[in-house]
């Protein structure tokens, strides 16, 4: 900048001493005739070297003419040579025009040129349209009389993001121009553009204008070490034909090579030679779009056509561009603004500023000083001898084959016509190789990972004998495994105890994370994950108690097991008092001693038969039966509550979330990992009450000391804590749904497709089942806790029941017959079944009194006894 300066104190001395005539040629157009009828006088600064430069200067000198022959205005264009290369002979050609009374000045091309003439054009109040692309927001206070005459291409950037989006790449390099303006003024859209869609530059490789072979050499061959084949050109013409020449010695212009290129080049392309366009086949490109259609359009083409190819004899090609379309509707401009008006200042800009017209290009209109920006673009793919069009990018719309109102538009440009690629595949490159990887993967592995089983960094002496082990790492081994391609790898022990940290490290100290890392969403940030190698979940882990208590010997039974134990015993009860009530005294009485001799005769038949006791075989019966159900419905019970007693019960001293929190416990969580926001953001854990331990002992440690009253722990992780303290700790509550541990990797790693398809295959073919047996299987045999003896309901029973009631009742029908037979009245049928039941009611009653009157002549005295005797 301090050259720049003093060329700038160099060219004042050098204009006061040095007439006009002499700093640069001047090449005056419309200056026949009367001046009296000159509208307008305006300057041009323009590069003829360049093929911008070219067409620029024959589309204005076209212009002019037209000028006068639609409006019939006479404009005189005085245009100065210069050279893009050297911005300082721009400001001194900027400072002739001025000299020259000039009412505007058009030009240049660069940011460079622009900025050294823009200064000295606003404290002349002199408008000057650039045609960079690049004009920063800040200008415009800064330069109030500079206009943006080029559309504002950076649209284009979100075209060249969409056709990345398309073939699904994850990563692109870009190769810029290494000059200010391209850098600070393009790239940063790109980089937004493409992380909108999910993609990321991997690298920005700066090429000086004036890059030797040798120098082209070099980046090219340090861009074929990388894995990435997907490059975003944006360079000028001149330099990007070196580079193509220069890729293609390098065999880099073949299969499985992406080369996007931006306007810049795209836009030139039908001025390309066959000998240079041999060397860039394959190219998709992004072009500034403008209708070729209409017969103005037409007209101008072919008058453009004769005369670039009379004033440049030396250019095969002779197709105008967007730049000679642009610099026709910037002369048009001008005389809209000037036409009516002499003054060259303030008046001058602010009609300038209310241009809107149609123009060539599109549609001409000012906003913020800059032209409308570009709303499409054709996309182009070189082949051949020249290009093929293959559909068009609309802002806001996508790619579409066709444009007007019956357009079909898609997001993706896989409908579009068939991409001829680099060494002529019609399928498309996957972005990206691992045959040229030249130093191995650098895996970081946690090694103050609390859990062993997953992973476990042993060191040795030397740096070199560290060992790796673990559940993880013999994953990660065997998916590698199963790649479809070779795959160097290293892993490297990461000391630092939080695991934020360790994803933070990829893509600058690693390139991968291999560990007890769990996939989260505030990771992805950063990285990218695999499928998930474990279980997802989140549990919480609390201390156990035993669950035996006072109340437990009611268990072996359900509730309507012993209700429906209670209504049998009470019917069987009420069923053999009222058979047995006539022949025992004892049994009669009071209505509350009857009601309390059922009840007692109920619950005493459960324990012993009382046969001697009972006179009636129709109690007897009744009871030898319930008897028999008895005998197996306590023998069940007995087994039950005994190996209800037998076996430990355990179950949670904490069952939820809600009661940790309305209790204002302390809990704990695992150090290093991303539960602690988690916890405090999600579930409401005041930050004091959280606390981080690095391993399984150091969490029941805590729990002893009473330091927590539960720990959050993952799933995989929470397996392994549990089955270590199996008899101590039980999960609560509900697993929450969070992801498991997987494979970090950079976002947009070409790795990472086929690790997951490698990771699916290791899952398929049992893989991840044998590892896991391995490490973590052993462990299961606490884990597998003893069946559950559920209480017995009366399913089980059923049939014991029913023949006990069936019994019963049969026995009570039977007695209530006999009671019924004294009646009369009866019919033949019924009296015949009377005869029978009476028959044997009597012969029942009469071994009744012979089993009374023994047991009375046993109680009698020697005297009675003859005479009961005879009776008998």
């Amino acid at each position: 900048m301090a050259t720049v300066h003093f060329e700038l104190s160099l060219m004042a001395v050098v204009l006061l001493l040095t007439p006009c005539s002499s700093i640069a040629a001047d090449r005056s157009s419309g200056t026949k005739g009367n001046l009296q009828h000159v509208n307008g006088v305006v300057g041009a600064i323009v590069d003829t070297s360049s093929r911008i430069g070219k067409e620029e200067r024959v589309a204005m000198e076209i212009a002019r003419e037209d000028l006068y022959r639609y409006s019939n205005q006479t404009l005189i264009l005085h245009v100065k040579e210069t050279d893009q290369r050297k911005p300082i002979r721009a400001a001194l050609a900027g400072m002739d025009l001025i000299n020259t009374q000039v009412q505007a000045i058009l030009g240049p091309q660069t940011w460079e040129e622009v900025s050294l003439i823009a200064d000295i054009c606003t404290k002349n109040q002199i408008p000057i349209f650039s045609f960079a692309d690049t004009i920063p927001e800040w200008t415009t206070e800064k330069w109030p009389f500079l206009l943006g005459a080029s559309h504002d291409n950076f649209a284009q950037m979100k075209a060249i993001a969409a056709i990345v989006q398309s073939w699904n790449w994850h990563q692109v390099t870009v190769i810029h121009e290494d000059v200010g303006s391209w850098t600070n003024g393009v790239m940063p859209y790109l980089h937004d553009s493409l992380r909108e869609i999910g993609a990321e530059v991997r690298q920005f490789v700066g090429l000086s204008s004036f890059a030797s072979s040798d120098s082209l050499s070099r980046e090219l061959k340090n861009l074929e070490s990388e894995q990435c084949r997907v490059f975003v050109v944006h360079l000028s013409l001149p330099l990007a034909v070196r580079l193509f020449e220069m890729a293609k010695k390098l065999k880099m212009m073949e299969k499985d090579y992406v080369w996007i290129t931006t306007h810049h080049i795209t836009s030139l392309v039908h001025s390309i030679n066959a000998s240079i366009i041999s060397s860039m086949q394959g190219i998709v490109g992004v072009k500034s779009y403008f209708s070729e259609t209409g017969t103005r359009f037409q007209d101008f083409s072919s008058r453009f056509r004769r005369r670039f190819r009379r004033e440049n004899p030396e250019e095969e090609n002779n197709e105008p561009g967007i730049y000679a379309v642009q610099a026709y509707d910037a002369i048009w401009t001008i005389a809209r603004a000037l036409k009516g008006s002499k003054r060259r200042n303030q008046e001058l800009m602010e009609k300038v500023l209310q241009t809107d017209f149609h123009g060539l290009s599109g549609k001409v209109q000012f906003n913020n000083h800059k032209m409308a920006p570009t709303q499409m673009f054709q996309i182009i793919n070189v082949a051949g001898k020249s290009y093929r069009e293959l559909g068009f990018w609309s802002s806001g719309l996508g790619f579409s084959e066709t444009i007007g109102k019956h357009a079909t538009y898609s997001p993706l440009m896989n409908d579009l016509e068939q991409v001829l690629w680099p060494g002529g595949p019609r399928y498309t490159p996957r972005g990206w190789t691992e045959l040229t990887r030249k130093k191995p993967l650098l895996v970081g592995v946690p090694a103050k990972s609390g859990y062993k089983e997953y992973v476990k960094v042993e060191y040795g002496q030397s740096p070199n004998d560290t060992s790796f082990d673990g559940l993880a790492i013999q994953i990660f081994n065997a998916t590698v495994r199963r790649l479809p391609f070779y795959l160097p790898y290293e892993f490297v022990a990461f000391n630092d105890i939080s695991y934020d940290n360790l994803v933070g490290e990829i893509g600058k100290k690693f390139d991968a994370v291999v560990g007890d890392v769990a996939i989260v969403a505030s990771r992805y940030s950063h990285v990218e994950f695999s499928h998930p190698f474990s279980e997802t979940g989140l549990m919480l882990v609390v201390p156990a108690r035993s669950s035996n208590k006072e109340w437990s010997f009611i268990k072996p039974f359900t509730k309507s097991m012993w209700a429906s134990i209670t209504v049998l015993t009470i019917y069987n009860g009420f069923v053999v008092w009222l058979i047995e009530r006539h022949a025992h005294p004892e049994l009669r009485g009071s209505m509350l001693h009857q009601i309390g001799i059922m009840l007692w005769l109920s619950f005493n038949t459960l324990f012993s038969l009382q046969g001697g006791k009972l006179h009636s075989n129709l109690s007897r019966m009744s009871v030898v039966v319930w008897l028999f159900v008895a005998l197996v419905v306590i023998q069940t019970y007995t087994a039950n509550l005994t190996s209800m007693l037998t076996v430990q019960r355990l179950e949670p001293t904490v069952t939820s979330v809600e009661e940790l929190l309305k209790s204002n416990a302390a809990v704990g969580y695992c150090s290093g990992s991303y539960l602690e926001k988690y916890l405090v953001e999600v579930l409401r854990f005041p930050r004091d009450n959280v606390k981080h331990y690095a391993s399984a002992e150091e969490y029941a440690e805590a729990f002893n000391k009473k330091e927590i009253a539960a720990a959050f722990i993952g799933t995989p992780l929470a397996k392994i804590f549990l089955a270590k303290f199996c008899k101590k700790f039980i999960a609560a509550g509900p697993t929450f749904n969070i992801g498991g541990f997987g494979f970090a990797f950079p976002r947009g790693s070409p790795l990472l497709a086929s690790i997951n398809e490698a990771l699916l295959k290791v899952s398929e073919n049992g893989t991840l089942v044998q590892l896991e047996n391995n490490y973590i299987g052993v462990l299961q045999k606490c884990q597998d806790k003893e069946e559950e003896n559920p209480s017995l309901s009366p399913n089980g029973f059923r049939a014991l029941f029913i023949i006990t009631v069936g019994t019963s009742t049969i026995a009570l029908v039977i007695y209530i017959f006999c009671i019924a037979s004294s009646f009369s009245g009866l019919t033949t049928i019924r009296g015949l079944m009377f005869i029978i039941i009476k028959h044997w009611c009597y012969q029942s009653k009469r071994y009744s009194r012979r089993v009374s009157n023994v047991e009375s002549l046993g109680n009698s005295s020697p005297q009675q006894a003859p005479n009961q005797l005879s009776q008998v």
